[in-house]
C-alpha cells in the first residue's frame, strides 16, 4: 500500500501543471463557450415553445 501512494506522489511530480495565467485564461474560456452554449439553448427553446403553441392553436 505504501508503494502506491509514492507512486501515485510521483506521478503528481511529473504533471505539467498550467501556469496562473493559463489557468485563468481556460477558466474565461469555458465561462463565454457556456454563456454563448446557454443563450442559443434559450433562444431554441423559446422558437420551438411558439411553434408548439402556434401548431396546437390551429
Amino acid at each position: 500500500m505504501e508503494k502506491f501512494f509514492k507512486d501515485r506522489i510521483a506521478e503528481l511530480h511529473a504533471v505539467s501543471w498550467p501556469t496562473k495565467q493559463q489557468a485563468i485564461h481556460s477558466m474565461i474560456t469555458v465561462l463565454v463557450i457556456m454563456l454563448l452554449v446557454g443563450v442559443a439553448l434559450t433562444i431554441v427553446d423559446y422558437l420551438l415553445n411558439e411553434v408548439i403553441l402556434n401548431l396546437l392553436a390551429k
